[in-house]
């Protein structure tokens, strides 16, 4: 198996396995609607055999960062529509990760809404909002009759992105946001039934994904998890309660027939990553990089070792929009600057060059 060969993913036909991963860029302006920048970004990187855009609030309170782009507005759907235009124009496939911050944000952020998460626990730290770092509310726990209209923000962003153009969404179960707040043991202390043991942590991840794999056919639908990545205070430090919670949640997802499950751990060879994958029984996409570069010769050995179907690269697709000939052909590469990785205009966005033959 090689990088430059072809994959299907559900409904996307995939010309390599090289897969952008979703990369917050903050980009997108005070009203979260993708504009010139986020168009040309996006259709500098088309050859690409996937790109999972940045992670996009698919409903108002959960908007996690300043400048993020959103799936609600009409100008917003819009603004996507015009970028999958660029992706499609060059070749390429796109589709939106679809992320609700939960208690990663601020009422300064999202407009004054409630900051919501499965239970009443703040993270640690500050929050980046458009009145600078302020620390982070202790959020308002969700009830279980709030839970339904959470489900139905991920369904109309996931619907808003299949009429905006896009090829599919991939549901953002990652990185201690709203849905990996329910997985994970320390951000989770319910006492109902989306709370306690495994399995019931996992059931409102289901549910999200289930319905949102009926509204726009699971063949278009992925979901991303990072298990044991403890970040964010979404903390899983016992081995036995990961694979019970993730080995539930990937048996409850099997039957739907996802396109893809992305998982982004720091061992793709781990027990508990080829585990996962039996379990899930479709395609497989690994990312072992999370603040360090995925390198071509990891990249490489990953797939030649049959630890997945498609590597999920980031820093260097930031610094380089031609990384997949670079790689083909060996080319030196272009070095991403982390000084410019947040910000509102080109710089570090739009501005790193192609190879010059």
């Amino acid at each position: 198996m090689s990088l430059f060969t072809p994959l299907n993913l559900g409904a996307l036909e995939l010309p390599n396995r090289l897969v952008m991963a979703p990369l917050t860029r903050t980009r997108s302006g005070a009203h979260g609607i993708p504009g010139a920048l986020n168009i040309e970004h996006y259709g500098q990187r088309a050859t690409l055999g996937l790109i999972v855009s940045e992670g996009v609030y698919p409903d108002q309170a959960g908007q996690g960062f300043p400048g993020q782009p959103g799936l609600v507005t009409a100008d917003q759907i819009a603004g996507w529509a015009k970028v999958a235009d660029s992706v499609h124009a060059a070749g390429g496939r796109i589709v939106a990760q679809v992320m609700h911050a939960g208690r990663v944000t601020h009422a300064e952020t999202n407009g004054g809404l409630d900051v919501v998460a499965p239970s009443a626990i703040a993270i640690q730290g500050e929050s980046h909002t458009y009145r600078g770092k302020l620390p982070y509310p202790v959020p308002r726990a969700l009830t279980a009759d709030d839970l339904p209209g959470i489900i139905a923000g991920f369904v109309q962003g996931s619907r808003n992105a299949i009429s905006a153009g896009l090829d599919g969404v991939e549901i953002h179960s990652a990185n201690g946001y709203l849905l990996h707040e329910f997985l994970a043991p320390t951000s989770n202390v319910r006492d109902d039934v989306y709370g306690g043991s495994p399995e019931n942590r996992a059931r409102f991840v289901i549910e999200v994904v289930t319905a949102v794999a009926e509204a726009i056919g699971a063949d278009r639908v992925g979901i991303r998890i990072s298990p044991e990545h403890n970040i964010q205070d979404a903390l899983e430090t016992d081995p036995a309660d990961v694979l019970a919670t993730y080995g539930a949640l990937v048996d409850g997802l099997a039957p739907l027939g996802l396109a893809y499950l992305s998982v982004l751990h720091r061992d793709p060879a781990s027990e508990l990553v080829q585990t996962l994958r039996t379990r899930f029984g479709g395609p497989l996409l690994v990312n072992s990089g999370f603040g360090t570069v995925t390198t071509r010769a990891e990249a490489v050995a990953l797939l030649e070792d049959g630890l997945g179907d498609g590597v999920v690269v980031g820093r260097a697709v930031i610094a380089n929009p031609d990384l997949v000939r670079r790689w083909l052909e060996d080319l030196p590469l272009n070095e991403p600057n982390p000084l410019t990785f947040y910000g509102p205009d080109a710089a570090g966005y739009t501005d790193y060059p192609a190879y010059a033959n």
